[in-house]
């Protein structure tokens, strides 16, 4: 089976949705390369596994494998989704999880219809932060400023003196302001003023909290101590806690042992959104970013229960698309998962012996671009423990120095000794796959020198790229990228590097850039980039000096430009 140029996925099969996590890598993008370079019953290895999307195409497909990640929530997410349990079960189990929290708190979400009169549920409730005007000191409601402002974010002003408000006003507080329900008096979801629930609720639950340090890179990013957001407990409401730990609680009593973990997996799953990160918008939900920790001025509370009882359902439309997989390849349907192992462990000192796996694939952390172990910690605090993931040994790069600085010498480091470590388990005449993405051709440069200085080289013929449909929010605003959405598929072996590196010059990179649009019509900035790149490598070029933003200017000056609609490049026109 030939390996494809280019694997174009969608982030939207079963598995995906099931749950969140940061640069998950779709399992149809890992599928392919496992198929081509290995036989069922083999080995694979992952040393920087993630969510385990490695370990969930290993399984599909009849393989093994070995996983390993300094993550805990990595450990959590990619164990549970190869364990597949029965649909009836979990369905049952999660529906007496739900019920007992209910029990235990009473009708907290439970509100009267202001249309009909009679009892409704809350699906989810709009909040607003409260700002200060600078100029009076008064308290203003940030959503109700807006919306008199007739939704005008530059027409917004203070109600007391008028003075112009923004995102940028302080923070004081916040506080609910619509509610969205569901009542049998209609059948679509009604809007009305906020209103008290039925039952407050009144119970004995704890929920876990932990202290969000400033030495932490995301502290520092999204200005936690100017909002006052230091700990994790700070992203619910209080309404919301007190739902999450009931049913939390409910979920931990659930006695069959694979059912509580894959319940545990769907609870997890709902903790961002469910949390104050799930930003408004009038038309639509934005949903929450999981790589940073921005409360917008204007959020969603969403009812747990419901949010819970759907995840479920998510769920097991992934165990049964992992079955439906296995069952395409003429593989039993009935599988226990123990094939695939997750270990939390470093992936430059690897717990496995010589020449013991036959391939690897793996996606490492992308330099600075997220800091895995600061997000992580609002999920892995609610995980039976608490153990959370160690930030000293993150390969990243940070991007300001809060005393233990980790530099791109360290990571340079930590990918070069990873790559050893590779190499080292890989069985004779084995593959290593590298998925790699950045913006940065130092960063690109430094990744040459981490696979030579492993003994490997990369397989020409064997380069691919990463395609998963994305485009980045910079990006849709200026038109041109400054992220770059589309990664490579390096394919290395054992050997001796090609020798040494050349500088490109401008008319190498814009002859590349013609030829890549000829050959392909109407590619994306970030598409033209990665081709630069794949080219880079094939010819041994010192990649530092090309980055995403080089390559757009060298776009611009061939008069493209990008259409805002599709994100593709066209050549300018005279008119």
């Amino acid at each position: 089976m030939a390996l494809p140029a280019t694997v174009a996925v969608k982030r939207s099969d079963p598995v995906y949705m099931a749950h969140a996590y940061l640069t998950k890598v779709p399992v149809t993008a890992v599928l392919p390369f496992i198929e081509a370079l290995t036989a069922p019953g083999d080995t694979i290895l992952d040393p920087f596994a993630g969510s385990g999307m490695t370990g969930v195409a290993a399984l599909a497909s009849g393989r093994r494998a070995h996983l390993f990640d300094v993550s805990v929530l990595g450990r959590h997410i990619g164990s549970n989704y190869v364990k597949l349990v029965d649909p009836t079960q979990l369905r049952c189990a999660g529906q007496a999880a739900v019920k007992q929290a209910r029990d235990v708190l009473g009708d907290i979400y439970g509100v009267k219809c202001a249309a009909c009169g009679r009892r409704a549920e809350t699906a989810k409730t709009i909040c607003s932060v409260i700002v200060e005007c600078a100029a009076c000191g008064a308290q203003v409601n940030y959503f109700e400023s807006l919306r008199d402002a007739e939704w005008s974010k530059a027409a917004m002003g203070c109600t007391d003196c008028g003075a112009a408000i923004s995102s940028r006003s302080r923070r004081l507080g916040e506080g609910p302001v619509v509610d969205s329900i569901a009542c049998v008096c209609s059948r679509t979801q009604l809007e009305q003023p906020w209103s008290e629930p039925l039952s407050p609720p009144m119970s004995d639950v704890s929920w876990p909290d932990a202290m969000i340090e400033p030495s932490r890179q995301m502290y520092q990013a999204s200005a936690l101590g100017r909002h006052g957001l230091t700990s994790t407990a700070a992203f619910f409401g209080r309404r919301n806690l007190y739902a999450l730990a009931a049913l939390r609680d409910s979920v931990e009593a659930t006695e069959d042992v694979p059912v509580r973990e894959k319940l545990r997996f769907a609870f997890t799953a709902i903790l961002t959104r469910a949390s104050k990160r799930y930003q408004w918008s009038r038309q639509r939900p934005l949903n929450a970013a999981n790589a940073n920790y921005y409360v917008a001025p204007v959020f969603y509370e969403w009812n747990v229960f419901d949010l819970f009882a759907r995840k479920v359902e998510a769920v097991i439309r992934s165990d049964e698309w992992i079955r439906a997989l296995r069952s395409e390849r003429g593989l039993a349907v009935t599988v226990s998962g123990d094939d695939i192992a997750y270990e939390v462990a470093s992936a430059t000192s690897l717990p496995l012996e010589d020449d013991s796996v036959d391939y690897v694939f793996t996606d490492p952390p992308f330099g600075s671009n997220i800091f895995y172990s600061d997000m992580n910690l609002f999920h892995e605090v609610w995980l039976p423990g608490q153990q959370l993931t160690d930030s000293g040994l993150e390969a990243v790069v940070d991007r300001t120095d809060t005393g233990a600085y980790r530099s791109a010498d360290r990571y340079e480091s930590i990918l070069t000794e990873a790559l050893r470590e590779c190499s080292r388990v890989l069985k004779p005449g084995g593959h290593i796959t590298l998925l790699f993405g950045n913006s940065d051709g130092g960063v690109w440069r430094l990744l040459q020198r981490a696979i030579a200085t492993a003994g490997l080289v990369v397989v020409p013929e064997m380069i691919a790229t990463l395609d998963k449909g994305q485009r980045s929010v910079k990006g849709l605003a200026s038109g041109f990228e400054h992220v770059s959405t589309v990664d490579l598929m390096l394919t290395m072996r054992v050997g001796c590097p090609p020798g040494a590196v050349t500088v490109p010059t401008s008319d190498e990179v814009a002859a590349v850039l013609r030829e890549a649009l000829a050959a392909s019509g109407r590619l994306s900035p970030s598409q033209c980039y990665v081709e630069v790149l794949r080219e880079g490598f094939r010819r041994s070029w010192d990649l530092s000096a090309v980055n995403l933003r080089t390559v757009t200017q060298a776009l611009r000056d061939a008069d493209y430009e990008v259409d805002r609609r599709t994100g593709l490049l066209r050549q300018k026109t005279n008119a």
